[in-house]
C-alpha cells in the first residue's frame, strides 16, 4: 500500500512540475508573439504626420518596450524595437529640442547642455540595446572594437541581409549620431570608426534599406568637418538619391546642411532646403520621418544657421 501511494505521489508531483513548466513555455511564447505583433505593428507610427502626437506615442512606446524586454531580455524584437525606437526618438524629439535650446540659448547654455546630455543618453540606450542584439547572433564586439581591422573583421560575421541589415543599420546609425552631438568629447571621437564600419557594413548588404538612409548617413559622416572626405560624400549622397527619387526627405536635409554648408555652397544649400520644405507628402510610409525632415528644413533656412554655415 506503501509503495503504491508513493508511486502515486511521484506521478502527482511530476504531473504538476511538467504543468508548471508548461505554463511557463505558455507565458513565454505569449509574450514573444505579443512582442513580434508590436514590432510589425509599430511601421504605422511612421505613417503619421503630426509632430506632436507622433512625439508622445514615440516615448510611450518606449517606456512599452523597455517593459517588455524585462519580461523577455532575450528577445529580439524587443531589443531591436529599442534600438530603432531610442535612436529614431532621439534624433527626431529630443535632437530637435537640442537645436532649440542651441538657437535660443547658443551651445555654452546650461539648457544646451542638459539637452545635450538627453541626446547622448537616448543614443547609448540605442547602442547598448543594439550591440546586445548583435552579439547574440556573433559575439566578440568587446574585442572587436580595438582598432579599424579588427572591427570590420568581425562585422564580417554577419552576412544575412535580411536578417542583419536592420540591426546592423541602427546601432550604426546611433553610433555616428550620438558623436555628432558630441564633437567636442575627444575619447567618443576616438571611437568614430567604429560607428562607421557599421553603418558601411549594412550599406555593403542592403544600399536600399530605409529608402538609402545607410547612403545618407555615410555622407554625413564623410563630410563631417572642411578635412574629411567631402567628394566621398556627394557620392553617398547622390546615391540615396538615387535609391529614394528625392522622396525621403532627409537626404536632401543632409545633404544641405551636411555636405553643402561644409562646402561654402549656399546656393545649393538653400534649393535642397526650399525643396524639403515644399515637398508635398511624397512618401506617406514614411510621412513621420519627412515632417520632421520639413520642420528641420525650417529651421537651417534661420539667418543663424546660415551665419554658422559662413555663408
Amino acid at each position: 500500500m506503501r509503495v503504491r501511494s508513493a508511486r502515486l505521489l511521484s506521478v502527482f508531483t511530476t504531473t504538476v512540475l511538467l504543468s508548471l513548466g508548461s505554463a511557463g513555455c505558455i507565458k513565454q511564447a505569449l509574450m514573444d508573439g505579443q512582442i513580434e505583433a508590436t514590432r510589425k505593428g509599430a511601421a504605422a507610427i511612421d505613417t503619421l504626420g503630426d509632430y506632436e502626437v507622433a512625439r508622445t506615442i514615440a516615448f510611450n512606446g518606449l517606456g512599452q518596450f523597455e517593459g517588455m524586454r524585462y519580461l523577455a531580455p532575450e528577445n529580439e524584437d524587443a531589443l531591436f524595437m529599442l534600438t530603432k525606437n531610442w535612436g529614431g526618438a532621439t534624433y527626431g524629439f529630443i535632437e530637435d529640442e537640442l537645436e532649440q535650446a542651441e538657437d535660443a540659448d547658443g551651445s555654452e547654455s546650461e539648457a544646451y547642455a542638459y539637452q545635450q546630455s538627453r541626446a547622448r543618453g537616448g543614443y547609448d540606450r540605442a547602442i547598448f540595446y543594439g550591440i546586445k542584439l548583435l552579439e547574440r547572433r556573433h559575439p566578440g564586439f568587446e574585442a572587436a572594437r580595438k582598432n579599424d581591422d579588427t572591427i570590420r573583421a568581425w562585422l564580417q560575421g554577419f552576412d544575412d541581409a535580411e536578417r542583419d541589415v536592420e540591426a546592423l543599420f541602427w546601432t550604426g546609425y546611433a553610433w555616428l549620431s550620438k558623436i555628432n552631438v558630441a564633437k567636442e568629447d575627444p575619447a567618443l571621437v576616438g571611437e568614430l570608426f567604429i560607428g562607421a564600419a557599421i553603418m558601411e557594413r549594412a550599406v555593403q548588404l542592403d544600399e536600399t534599406y530605409m529608402h538609402g538612409s545607410g547612403h545618407v548617413a555615410l555622407g554625413a559622416y564623410h563630410a563631417r568637418n572642411a578635412m574629411a572626405e567631402l567628394d566621398e560624400a556627394k557620392k553617398h549622397f547622390d546615391r540615396a538619391l538615387e535609391i529614394n527619387g528625392g522622396k525621403h526627405l532627409f537626404t536632401q536635409l543632409n545633404y544641405a546642411t551636411k555636405y553643402y554648408c561644409m562646402k561654402g555652397d549656399q546656393q545649393n544649400y538653400e534649393k535642397l532646403l526650399k525643396e524639403v520644405i515644399a515637398a508635398n507628402d511624397p512618401l506617406p510610409a514614411q510621412r513621420l520621418q519627412n515632417t520632421i525632415a520639413k520642420r528641420r528644413a525650417k529651421r537651417f533656412m534661420k539667418k543663424s544657421r546660415l551665419d554658422a554655415c559662413g555663408f
